[in-house]
C-alpha cells in the first residue's frame, strides 16, 4: 500500500512538471494533472489541496534530487578540490535547468510567476526558512562541508548563502538572455563564485 501511494505521488508530480513546461502555471489545474497522471482527481486532493501545494512539493523533490546528483558526483573529486566541487554544484544545476521537466518554472522554490519567490506552505513570508534560497544554502553547506572536511559553521553557511543568492540572480539573467543559459554569463558567474569563495576555501 505504501509503495503504491509513493508511486502515485511520483506520477502526480511528474504530470505536474510536464504540464508546467507545456502550458505554464496559470493554465495548470489539479484536474489536468489527474488526467495526465492517470489517477482519480481525489488522489490528487489526497496529497495536495491546490496547485500551489503541488508546485511546492515539486520544488522540494527537485532539491532532493539535486542534492543526490551533487553527492554522487562529489565522489569523483578530491576533498581538497573545492573548485571541482563548485563546478559540480553549478553544472548540476544547469543540467537540471536545461533538462528536468518543470524545473525552469519551479527549480527549488516555486518561482511562480517566473522570478517570484513563494513562501513554503504554512510559513509566514517573514520567516527566513520560507525563502527557498535558505533551504538551498542549508543543503549545500552540509554537502560542501562534508565533502571538503570543514566544520559547517555559521560563517561558512553565510558565505554559501551569499553565493547562492548571487548565483540565483545571475543565472536568472543568463536564462532570460538565452533560453539555454547565455554561455558568457554562465562563465562570468563561475569566475565570480571562484573569486568570492577563495577567501573562505583557499
Amino acid at each position: 500500500m505504501q509503495r503504491r501511494s509513493t508511486e502515485r505521488l511520483a506520477r502526480i508530480l511528474d504530470a505536474c512538471a510536464e504540464l508546467l513546461d507545456e502550458s505554464g502555471y496559470e493554465a495548470l489545474s489539479t484536474r489536468a494533472v489527474a488526467v495526465r497522471a492517470g489517477v482519480p482527481i481525489g488522489s490528487v486532493y489526497r496529497f495536495f489541496g491546490n496547485k500551489r501545494a503541488m508546485a511546492d512539493a515539486l520544488a522540494r523533490r527537485n532539491l532532493d534530487r539535486y542534492a543526490a546528483r551533487v553527492t554522487e558526483r562529489f565522489a569523483a573529486h578530491a576533498a581538497s578540490d573545492w573548485r571541482g566541487a563548485l563546478d559540480v554544484v553549478l553544472d548540476e544545476y544547469l543540467a537540471m535547468k536545461r533538462g528536468v521537466p518543470g524545473f525552469a518554472l519551479v527549480d527549488f522554490g516555486a518561482q511562480l510567476p517566473l522570478g517570484t519567490r513563494v513562501p513554503a506552505s504554512g510559513r509566514s513570508p517573514a520567516d527566513p526558512a520560507a525563502d527557498p534560497n535558505q533551504w538551498v544554502a542549508d543543503r549545500l553547506t552540509a554537502l560542501l562541508s562534508g565533502h571538503l572536511g570543514l566544520a559547517p559553521s555559521a560563517a561558512l553557511r553565510r558565505t554559501v548563502l551569499v553565493a547562492v543568492e548571487a548565483t540565483d540572480a545571475l543565472l536568472q539573467l543568463a536564462f532570460r538572455t538565452d533560453a539555454s543559459g547565455d554561455p558568457g554569463i554562465v562563465s562570468e558567474t563561475r569566475e565570480l563564485l571562484r573569486a568570492y569563495l577563495a577567501r573562505t576555501l583557499d
